[in-house]
């Protein structure tokens, strides 16, 4: 234990050298030669770039150069721009509350100067030569002039020459080179227009020229890829998304090749990316995860990008609507193209459909066909045991099918109405023949999925649906329980739910949604609770969608609720009207089909 005479005493507070605030800042913001070259790149885009050539040695640790055709800077400018803080992006604080371009904060090059050797040589079209800019270490610049075609010339050398410490931490040349790569491919979606020429140890890597963003992806993925997209676009007031998603068939092993553009700037963001696929709707094999691009244009007052000194990473004042908005655009887009297929279940012969489903070609914004009142009505049930008549399941008609309004929309004719049999096993499974064998369809999990697609299409349109309780009953909640409550109730409603506070954590149940069954109000709600609380782990921002999972999981019918033949066919019909009716919303299969040339094997034909 140290004594009092022991104990160092305390530093005079002192403003450090700029050198060495320069290398702090430089481990912020230049961690690798990928950030090297995404400043210099991001630079050349605010100078109006046309073309870029990039060039890097050593995976950019012994060379990074970036060559560019933009506006140029004159000798005062370019001196000033390897100061901390000295940018020509922004003038007043109002301007970081709607930044339009790559760079702001004046970091970059004073950065780079920090910790590796810099010549800049940089010339304006109204100049006749240009003005080179040699930084020293500790600071010092060199002023001189030479000859250069209008445009900016970075050389980056020696990286992280000044903290050698910092190289041990960084990867192999070849892990280096791909982070650069990566960096100019993005660089490339975003400005398919822009001419790029990249080029690591003396070997062209590729040469890209102005075209459109179809044939850019082409040019970088290749053939396959380009002919596997899917084309979106979607704009509102506020938001507008364009881009491309790949087939449910071209899923990949990671996610590496997911792109997202914030007004041009490439973002990492978990909640757009865990709404893509969601969108999918679990069409991917698992372990797959799809290819997408896409674009977002928002008034950049309604975004931050000034929360990382990447500036890869934004803050949105509505995460729960871009949430939605994007998870929607995604399931509309795959429907509308057909990669979502319509299934209607065929009664009699249907030749060239080996499952004895029909599938049918997507219908955007149409009406439902062919849906009449019998299909929904469901009479009384009665117990074939006991006699005793049984209250019917929440099957009722609504204004339309679940998926109107842009989303897919299958046909129906007299020919696809459900066999003359069904039959129900064990009060859980209902069978069907077909064409070509047996079909089984998981009665729980069918209702599951036609009460979720139900229910985010009353969100969707507004469109509540309840019943008032004759008899109105309290609940008693945990204090946990009842702040969720307080801060989902505005959804809760939305779904049907009409419910006030009742005294502390008590709350009064007045009505619920149509689908409800009488008597099971309140552990409805409390199941509801307790599956949302699950979901919202993995997707903490949509409220609406896990909400609709809790609902429809707690509220479908269950395995062991006897049906008569009519509300098979009945579920059967709602089944195949839905958007995805072959998964449930968590990925459980909804039928299954056993050919007829298997149960021929199984019992020994020829």
């Amino acid at each position: 234990m140290p004594t009092g005479a022991d104990r160092t005493p305390p530093r005079r507070v002192a403003v450090l050298p700029d050198h060495i605030a320069n290398m702090i800042a430089a481990g912020e913001v230049i961690q690798r030669p990928e950030s090297v070259v995404k400043e210099l790149v991001e630079n050349a885009l605010d100078s109006g770039a046309r073309s870029l050539q990039v060039i890097i040695k050593g995976g950019g640790t012994d060379l990074v150069q970036v060559v560019d055709d933009g506006s140029g800077m004159d000798e005062q400018d370019a001196v000033a721009s390897f100061l901390r803080h000295a940018t020509s992006k922004i003038v007043r604080y109002e301007d970081l509350e709607e930044i339009s371009t790559y760079g702001f904060r004046g970091e970059a090059l004073a950065s780079i100067a920090a910790v590796a050797q810099v010549v800049m040589t940089t010339r304006r079209a109204e100049d006749e030569v240009a003005v080179v800019v040699r930084v020293h270490p500790g600071g010092q610049t060199e002023v001189s002039r030479d000859a250069r075609a209008p445009g900016t010339t970075v050389i980056v050398s020696n990286l992280f020459y000044t903290v050698p410490a910092r190289r041990k931490f960084l990867k192999s040349t070849q892990t280096e080179f791909r982070h650069v790569h990566d960096v100019l491919v993005r660089t490339a979606l975003a400005h398919p227009e822009l001419s790029i020429d990249f080029t690591s140890d003396n070997e062209t890597v590729f040469r890209l020229k102005p075209s459109s963003v179809e044939q850019r992806i082409t040019d970088l993925f290749g053939q396959r890829t380009g002919e596997s997209l899917l084309g979106v676009n979607e704009e509102t007031e506020f938001l507008s998304v364009t881009g491309f998603l790949g087939k449910p068939t071209y899923g990949q092993k990671t996610r590496v090749h997911q792109y997202v553009f914030l007004n041009g700037r490439f973002i990492f963001s978990r909640n757009i990316a865990h709404a893509v696929l969601g969108g999918y709707e679990h069409l991917l094999e698992k372990g797959s995860f799809p290819f997408f691009i896409l674009f977002l244009q928002i008034d950049p007052r309604r975004v931050d990008v000034n929360i990382h000194p990447s500036k890869m990473e934004a803050k949105f004042d509505d995460e729960q609507g871009i949430y939605r908005f994007v998870g929607a655009l995604v399931r509309r887009a795959l429907g509308a193209s057909g990669a979502v297929p319509a299934m209607t279940l065929v009664g009699g012969t249907n030749a060239g459909d080996p499952l004895g489903l029909r599938f049918t070609a997507a219908q955007h914004g149409g009406e439902s066909r062919g849906f009449s009142a019998s299909h929904w009505f469901l009479p009384e049930r009665v117990n074939q045991a006991t006699g005793e008549i049984l209250p019917p399941l929440p099957f009722h008609q609504e204004a339309s099918v679940p998926g109107a309004g842009g989303a897919l929309q299958p046909e129906f004719s007299a020919a696809d109405e459900p066999g003359p049999l069904l039959w129900q096993l064990h009060d859980k499974y209902i069978l069907s023949q077909n064409k070509n064998g047996l079909m089984i369809v998981d009665q729980h999990v069918a209702h599951e999925r036609v009460l979720y697609e139900r229910v985010l299409d009353r969100f969707q349109r507004g469109m509540r649906s309840s019943q008032q309780l004759l008899f109105p009953c309290t609940a008693v909640f945990s204090a946990a329980d009842y702040s969720l409550i307080e801060e989902i109730l505005p959804h809760l409603a939305e779904l049907g739910f009409d419910i006030k506070p009742f005294g502390k954590s008590t709350v009064m149940i007045e009505g619920v949604p149509t689908d409800v069954r009488p008597g099971h109000e309140q552990s409805i709600l409390e199941e509801i609770l307790s599956l949302y609380k699950e979901f919202r782990r993995d997707a903490p921002t949509d409220v609406r969608d896990n909400l609709a999972k809790s609902f429809s999981c707690k509220s479908a019918i269950k395995a062991g609720d006897p049906l008569s033949e009519q509300e098979m066919r009945s579920l059967i019909d709602q089944l195949f009207a839905t958007r995805i009716p072959y998964v449930c919303p968590h990925g459980r299969p909804v039928l299954l089909r056993i050919p007829i040339d298997e149960l021929d094997r199984r019992f020994g034909r020829r």
